[in-house]
């Protein structure tokens, strides 16, 4: 029977408890007696048994350490933020963002990875970048002024990643050589590798032009003589042309050989060996049957001074009886080498020499000249171009005269090898079209008579028919003479002005397109392009709003299309004059402006005032409260109202008041002054505030005297959030 009371007690509680909502919140499901004991609602902490690791945020490192009201600050536990800024300040002050666990961990704020970290960045650091401070590229580690918080040393701004960025110093200082003298790349790794950990030595990269054979040189000044180090041509006869000139075995200078060192030779030291690669392309050395039967220049040529000498009838085993015996019935034969060669161009004895297989095929009127006639003077170095030959030809001509009238004497141009020239072709007319093809043939209808001046544009033949034209009058209108602007070739109508590619003309533009004057009253050179060059008066006549009055931009496509009547227009500056946001962003201009943009309010009780004056919970009106909305409401909704009625004045949401209240009036009897309040009568009758405040000094049954000794609504000094201690 002694425990029936506490059985009731407990029953009592939980029917109680079950017809409240917690004050956990409506997600809590832990059962209360697993904190909480019969005896008072106080926790005490060390004896709760609650594994963190089965929520949503395990606690791990340094989080295990942390008292559990530094993160729950109110009793509803699910509200606690699990993002790390939410409770830790972000001393790097948005200069890394918001994703603190890419760096650090909860054991430590010490991070021990900073290279592997910096290879996720646009930045990795390789070579001598692996050494260096963090504060050596990131200046702003380094406090501005001695008194600098310590979260100035803990800015990361972005930098460049240009190694200039960071080097400008270097490359301004350097001397050996001097990089600004020298005007060498601001691009560092064209000569320097960052995988090393020194500007020098095995730090230069010369891939550009590598150094091997025997440019594998350590002196660099061999080849930047001039003290610039800045990039020097790769052309061999750029540093080599001294040796290019002492050349005596052969002689390439007088040779004529090609500068061009590297027809022959590798980059190996002494130019040996050296082989003309190209050789085959005259005679046949390397291949085909006079290959592997010589053994140096000189056995084919004899004359060391002169290698456009040669000889094939001393190479052979040859003799004059056999070799006239076996050309017999050859017409034209001789023998010398010129001959052989003329006959025998690859080196074989099949017998003729085939001219279409050499470098200049019989074609036309040459199939039928003499051999004589071309071969003069031997069948070595005979001319190949048409002047060559034909220059007599050339300076005859007189329809047209090509001397007088600079015509080209490079006859494959016009003519080919047909006999008498014709027929002939100018292939600069190759692009002419629609009605000056007819007359392409009639020469003297263009050029009249004269082939020296060519006429290139269209005005050079036809200025009389821009003059004369009468619709438009283009001289009156000032029409640009670029024909081809609004005519092609094939006839002067239909024009086909294009406006698109001058000026698009839409919407109400697009109407008075046929009416050119109305746009172009003055000609059509030097149209304005741009709105206020058409529509200042538009602009200065505006009334709803007032343009000029509100200093709007004279641009009138910021807001306008190019529709009739100018409607529907956007404000997209509205920014400018009263920033939307929340609410006020999807509404409609006319919620706001009515059709009157010219007096528009720009405070909230301007547009709300109705709003203000309907309020019931709590009268606003009544209650005497500012029409400066923004103290307490946002732009985005009226609820919930952002009046921080605990932290300004009293904790009516939290603490022991928390719930114990239905309305405003229950502490604030006077709706017309809300700095009226009252701790007495209902909630606190006198009876009993007097039996709790025995031997307290001064005690007074006043509410001001209630909030001056309990302005946080405990009981306690000290107001403990856990404690909900009902006695």
């Amino acid at each position: 029977m002694r425990r029936l009371p506490s059985i009731i007690l407990v029953l009592l509680l939980t029917i109680n408890l079950s017809a409240q909502k917690s004050p956990h919140g409506e997600s809590f499901t832990a059962n209360c007696d697993d904190c909480h004991k019969t005896d008072g609602w106080k926790v005490d902490l060390k004896t709760i048994d609650f594994n963190h690791n089965g929520t949503t945020f395990p606690l791990v490192g340094q989080h295990r350490d942390v008292n559990c009201k530094e993160c729950h600050t109110s009793l509803e536990f699910a509200k606690a933020p699990l993002e790390c800024f939410s409770c830790h300040t972000d001393v790097h002050e948005q200069t890394v963002g918001n994703a603190c666990a890419r760096c650090h961990t909860p054991v430590s704020w010490v991070v021990n990875n900073i290279t592997q970290l910096h290879h996720q960045s646009r930045f990795p650091l390789i070579g001598a970048h692996t050494q260096a401070d963090c504060k050596d590229c990131h200046k702003n580690l380094i406090p501005s002024t001695p008194s600098a918080s310590n979260a100035s040393r803990l800015r990361f701004d972005p930098l460049g990643v240009e190694c200039y960025d960071c080097h400008k110093g270097n490359y301004q200082s350097a001397t050996q050589p001097n990089h600004v003298e020298g005007k060498y790349s601001t691009n560092c790794i064209d000569c320097h590798k960052t995988n090393t950990l020194s500007w020098k030595g095995a730090g230069i990269t010369h891939d550009f032009f590598p150094l091997e054979g025997g440019h594998a040189i350590s002196d660099c000044k061999r080849c930047h003589t001039s003290g610039s180090y800045s990039k020097i041509p790769a052309e061999c006869n750029s540093c080599h042309q001294s040796d290019y000139t002492s050349a005596v075995n052969p002689n390439h200078t007088a040779l004529n050989f090609s500068t061009n060192c590297a027809l022959c030779h590798t980059t190996t030291p002494g130019w040996n060996p050296a082989e003309y690669k190209d050789h085959d392309v005259l005679f046949p050395i390397y291949s085909g049957k006079h290959k592997g039967e010589w053994n140096n220049c000189a056995d084919c040529h004899n004359n060391a001074a002169n290698y456009k000498q040669f000889t094939c009838i001393d190479c052979h085993a040859h003799n004059k009886g056999d070799t006239d015996n076996g050309h017999k019935d050859v017409s034209g034969y001789i023998y010398n080498s010129e001959a052989c060669f003329a006959c025998h161009p690859t080196g074989t004895g099949e017998g003729s020499f085939d001219h279409n297989k050499s470098s200049f095929p019989l074609t036309g009127a040459h199939t039928t000249t003499a051999c004589a006639d071309c071969h003069t003077s031997g069948y070595a170095g005979t001319p190949n171009a048409c002047a060559s030959c034909h220059t007599t030809n050339y300076n005859q001509s007189t329809n047209p005269n090509h001397k007088t009238n600079g015509i080209a004497n490079d006859c494959a141009t016009c003519h080919t090898t047909a006999p008498g020239w014709k027929p002939a072709t100018y292939p600069v007319h190759s692009s002419l079209t629609g009605v000056h093809i007819p007359i392409a043939n009639d020469c003297a209808k263009c050029h009249n008579g004269s082939y020296l001046v060519i006429p290139k544009i269209c005005s050079d033949c036809h200025t009389p028919d821009y003059n004369q034209a009468t619709n438009p009058n283009h001289v009156t209108s000032q029409f640009s003479k670029t024909c081809e602007t609004c005519h092609s070739q094939t006839a002067w109508v239909p024009s086909t002005f294009n406006h698109n590619n001058t000026y698009p003309l839409t919407g109400a533009h697009a109407a008075i397109a046929a009416n050119c004057a109305q746009c172009h009253p003055n000609g059509y050179a030097n149209t304005p392009n741009t709105c206020a060059g058409c529509h200042q008066p538009d602009y200065n006549q505006s009334v709803n709003p007032n343009h000029s009055a509100l200093n709007i931009p004279n641009n009138c496509a910021t807001c306008h299309t190019t529709n009739p009547g100018w409607q529907p227009a956007t404000f997209a500056i509205h920014n400018n004059y009263y920033v939307l946001a929340g609410a006020h962003i999807p509404v409609a201009c006319v919620t706001c402006h009515n059709g009157n943009y010219t007096n528009t309010p720009n405070t909230c009780a301007g547009c709300h005032m109705t709003d203000y004056n309907q309020t019931t919970n709590p009268k606003h009106a009544t209650a005497q409260f500012p029409v400066t909305c923004a103290d307490c409401h946002s732009q985005s909704a009226w609820t919930p109202s952002t009046f921080n009625h605990d932290g300004q004045y009293f904790p009516i949401y939290s603490g022991k008041h928390k719930g114990k209240w239905n309305s405003c009036a229950d502490c604030h009897p006077n709706p017309s002054n809300y700095v009226v309040y009252t701790c007495t009568t209902s909630c606190h009758p006198q009876s009993s505030m007097n039996s709790k405040h025995q031997g307290v000094s001064g005690y007074q049954y006043v509410s001001t005297a209630c909030l001056n000794c309990h302005p946080n609504g405990s009981a306690g000094k000290m107001f403990d959030n856990i404690n909900f201690d009902r006695n």
